[in-house]
């Protein structure tokens, strides 16, 4: 994993560029819930990104790129991702959480 304070400026670019490119390809935000090419890395919930850095991130790119996603969310600078956002139309929406409760009346 690269060390931000000892990355250039053009890789980082770079680095965001990729980031802002890949979307997950399976899993609960994959291309099965959100057809047809799954839920960018930047805009996965940081709890979903926490749950990975405890249990291991996937192995390749991709793995590299999500835990380079949950660095920067996990030090509040997720704005870092809003001008990709707003050239790729805004944040991805999630589909909404279903409530668990149920109402029988």
């Amino acid at each position: 994993m690269a060390d931000f304070t000892e990355i250039d400026r053009g890789d980082f670019r770079n680095l965001l560029m990729e980031i802002g490119k890949t979307r997950i390809p399976f899993g609960k935000f994959g291309i099965q819930f959100y057809p047809p090419v799954g839920v960018p890395i930047m805009d996965l919930p940081q709890e979903y990104l926490a749950w990975f850095s405890q249990r291991g991130f996937p192995k390749g790119r991709l793995g590299e790129l999500m835990a380079q996603v949950w660095e920067i969310k996990s030090v509040g600078m997720d704005s870092v991702f809003d001008p990709i956002r707003q050239a790729n139309g805004g944040r991805f929406k999630l589909l909404p959480t279903r409530s668990k409760s149920f109402d029988f009346d």
